[in-house]
């Protein structure tokens, strides 16, 4: 995605994920499944899906399925179509999305339910509902922290997920804290080792290294390393503000990292919300 949409004009640069899969039917076949995962309102959504359509289109002469994640709290917005029109010439194309809150009446049926991927809708749709209460969260983060444990997933799938769950479920220091215990208590009484805090230590204590000493460098490295591990890849806009951003900047956007679920809302770029 990221040849595809390199030259677009399209305003940001940054893309998810082309994948590649077979049909179970056992034919010859291939279909290209772009799947964009979008968390801020963005005026030419549709337009932008349309164009990486057809870059896809024209470069690889293949099926394209377009698919729409949206994860911001707009209910109204639903940007399910792109349509064009001129002299008799129309165009009218559409795309399948999903918008997470509208899983928000279903709660017990993600608490239940035995795909991964419900536990990370469960988990943004709480970090969303608990922005404002603190002791929320915490029971939240706590509860969907143990069930991982008794889904009969593997390691790595209870460590990628914790890994969301963490990042997502942002709590005050000492609330974080207290949880790492109860966390490491729990392990040592089921007999359990799946999680680690070093690296979660590691990180904070870097943080707040760069920030006593002040040192913008190191507070650039560790900012962007959050940064990368939340978003993925950065843009190119991005690095270019944390370059030539002064340090006081770099706190402020230390801390809208906590809650914000979009680079756009960290940085306050013209993307309207």
């Amino acid at each position: 995605m990221q040849q595809i949409a390199r030259d677009a004009e399209l305003g940001r640069r940054y893309a998810d994920k082309l994948i590649k899969v077979w049909r179970r039917q056992g034919d010859e076949i291939w279909v290209l499944i772009h799947v964009e995962v979008q968390g801020c309102y963005e005026a030419d959504f549709s337009a932008r899906m349309f164009i990486y359509y057809t870059r896809l289109r024209d470069r690889y002469q293949r099926p394209v399925v377009s698919l729409a994640i949206l994860t911001d709290q707009r209910q109204q917005w639903r940007p399910a179509v792109h349509q064009e029109a001129l002299w008799g010439c129309a165009l009218d194309w559409r795309y399948p999305l999903v918008k997470l809150l509208d899983y928000r009446e279903r709660e017990t049926e993600l608490d239940a339910h035995s795909n991964p991927f419900a536990v990370v809708v469960l988990a943004h749709l709480k970090a969303q509902e608990t922005a404002d209460d603190p002791p929320a969260r915490y029971q939240w983060k706590w509860r969907l922290t143990r069930s991982l444990y008794h889904r009969g997933w593997s390691r790595q799938d209870i460590l990628e997920l914790f890994r969301f769950v963490d990042w997502v479920l942002v709590l005050p220091d000492e609330a974080e804290d207290r949880l790492w215990t109860e966390l490491q208590q729990y392990e040592e009484q089921h007999i359990m080792r799946y999680v680690t805090s070093i690296e979660r230590i590691g990180i904070k204590k870097g943080l707040q290294q760069g920030l006593q000493q002040g040192l913008q460098q190191g507070e650039i490295r560790v900012l962007r390393r959050l940064l990368t591990r939340r978003f993925g890849e950065l843009p190119n806009w991005v690095e270019d503000l944390l370059r030539e951003a002064p340090i006081e900047r770099l706190e402020l956007w230390s801390e809208r990292l906590l809650e914000a679920d979009c680079l756009e809302k960290i940085f306050n770029s013209n993307v309207e919300h």
